[in-house]
């Protein structure tokens, strides 16, 4: 996601309390809506949006013939004596809980609306916040069946973010055309989901600082026991993520605990990042308790401290340890970056034991197939508009000038139609698009299922046409979202026609394992060549396309 800023709620929604009890008494049907749903009627409730889970049933609703299950409990609330800890199962229940609406969000900085720009072009949504925020979300055609489950981590680094920010995130279009079961969840986050405690809590902490990924393992377990009741099948799993949600990805390809529950993985923008050991990470913490003024065994105090002063104090120390970054964002977390301590897994040798696709892509992996690519202007920030020297002299500043030199003159070989403004943008584009080339030679070394390579180039008509193709641009287009998403798409017959393509090849590979679909045959990917699906309005196969101009950044 773009930095690092987030939706947060105002309102605390209430969820009814007269769930449809009433409705257990008759048996839960492995039903279509198409059987209940009046043909006039868009939403509606019928007694056959109800599935069991080994909790308790759980009640949904149809919505133009997909059942939309929302904020349905994997774990227990995470607050006051439950913080840092492993997530716990949820509480079961007896009558029908009502799975209607969104939950709550981890605790967060909220989304800055005076982004105006940007708040249009992605469609944020506002949320509200709390500590029980262990919740998933399920769109399915039908109850019964076996479809291909599609399990979506959202992006936002492990800082911020939510499953439901983006309007882009909606899973309805997956399962309404491609025939999927659409999951997605929110989990801990920041100061939440990655702070070691166990020297100020004991021997129950030692999973403390890999809390925001445990509890994503928790939802992936969730899956296996679960998504039988809501017509998919457990043993054709797809995770994938965008931004910090690739990078949750690449973490959870690594982690022991998830061997056997992932079959597909698709890492989109993010990925592969070089993450702190143990000892930086429990020095960090030492000093965040210290920041904080409590007792180093006051346990008791720090989960009951509100989240804004542990998150102020947190970045506070973060920021004494890590310093400024010295070059801009997408050269600095590059692969010769150094760890930076903070919100993010820690490699503590229990819980992640590898930095995946840092240092190697992981062996227990090596038979799941990857998607994964980038967009070309990874960069876009609306309010940057350089002119072509001061483009230059921030080149120059980052790369020192011969390179930036070189980097201008093959990139506007490359694009001789982009503006400066949007060719600025890509500069962050390239980056990623070597880190993705990094990423492939790793799986490629270490053998097993092929890795298919894309790179999403489509222009957005918005906006005077200058934002090209933005961080998240591509996830409109992924879940087949461009009507829904019409303020950064226009939802033109090219966005239409490019997002039924995009969205096809998504569900072939969740379903297959191979992204191919009649008329596109996607070819497997290789470090030398770098074979590449070019997600355009013209899509095509190329070998390393724009290739000049990202070796430009690795001289």
């Amino acid at each position: 996601m773009t930095l690092p800023r987030v939706t947060m709620d105002r309102r605390a929604a209430l969820l009814g309390g007269a769930a449809a009890s009433a409705a257990l008494s008759a048996p839960l049907e492995a039903a279509t809506p198409r059987r209940e749903a009046a043909a006039a009627t868009r939403c509606s409730t019928p007694r056959s949006a109800m599935a069991r889970t080994r909790y308790g049933p759980v009640r949904g609703y149809v919505s133009d013939e997909v059942l939309v299950f929302k904020g349905i409990p994997y774990g227990d609330g995470t607050g006051g004596a439950n913080r840092w800890l492993p997530a716990k199962p949820p509480t079961p229940w007896q009558d029908a809980y009502p799975a209607l609406a969104y939950g709550a969000n981890c605790p967060q900085t909220p989304h800055s609306f005076r982004a105006k720009e940007h708040t249009f072009l992605q469609q944020w949504t506002d949320g509200f916040q709390g500590e029980d925020m262990l919740k998933l979300n399920v769109w399915t055609p039908s109850l019964s069946g076996s479809r291909p489950v599609m399990v979506y981590f959202h992006g936002g680094g492990f800082s911020f973010g939510s499953s439901y920010e983006l309007a882009s995130h909606d899973g309805a279009q997956m399962a309404r055309h491609h025939d999927v079961v659409q999951v997605s969840i929110n989990h801990r986050l920041n100061v939440l989901g990655f702070l070691d405690m166990t020297e100020v809590g004991g021997s129950a902490y030692e999973g403390s600082v890999n809390v925001g990924m445990t509890d994503c393992v928790a939802a992936l377990r969730w899956v296996q026991e679960n998504i039988a009741s809501f017509g998919g099948d457990p043993d054709k799993v797809m995770i994938y993520g965008q931004s910090g949600g690739g990078s949750k990805v690449t973490t959870l390809l690594g982690m022991p605990s998830t061997r056997g529950m992932v079959h597909r993985a698709a890492v989109q923008s993010g990925g592969g990042g070089n993450i702190p050991d143990r000892d930086q990470s429990r020095d960090y913490a030492r000093r965040v308790v210290k920041e904080l003024g409590v007792g180093p065994r006051d346990l008791a105090a720090l989960q009951a401290m509100p989240w804004q002063r542990l998150f102020d104090a947190s970045n506070k120390v973060a920021g004494d340890i890590n310093g400024p970054m010295r070059r801009s964002f997408w050269f600095a977390m590059g692969p010769g970056a150094s760890p930076r301590v903070g919100w993010g897994p820690t490699l503590d040798e229990a819980t992640v034991t590898l930095r995946s696709f840092h240092d190697a892509a992981p062996a227990q992996a090596r038979d799941v197939p990857l998607l994964i690519g980038s967009v070309s202007e990874e960069g876009m920030s609306y309010s940057s508009n350089p002119s072509e020297a001061e483009w230059r002299a921030s080149l120059t500043k980052d790369l020192g000038a011969a390179k930036a030199e070189a980097l201008v003159a093959a990139m506007k070989r490359a694009q001789p139609n982009k503006s400066i403004r949007t060719l600025s943008y890509g500069v962050g584009g390239y980056a990623q698009r070597n880190n993705v080339q990094r990423m492939v030679k790793l799986r490629h070394d270490a053998g097993g299922a092929p890795a298919y390579q894309y790179w999403f180039t489509w222009q957005s008509p918005q906006l005077d046409g200058q934002c090209g193709a933005w961080h998240t641009a591509e996830l409109a287009f992924c879940f087949d979202n461009t009507a829904l998403c019409d303020q950064g798409t226009g939802n033109t017959p090219a966005a239409r026609a490019l997002a039924r393509r995009t969205a096809t090849a998504w569900a072939q590979f969740a379903r297959t394992g191979n992204p191919s679909q009649p008329g596109l045959a996607w070819q497997a990917t290789d470090p030398s060549r770098c074979q590449t699906m070019i997600l355009d309005d013209h899509c095509r196969m190329a070998d390393d396309p724009d290739g000049e101009v990202r070796r430009v950044l690795l001289a």
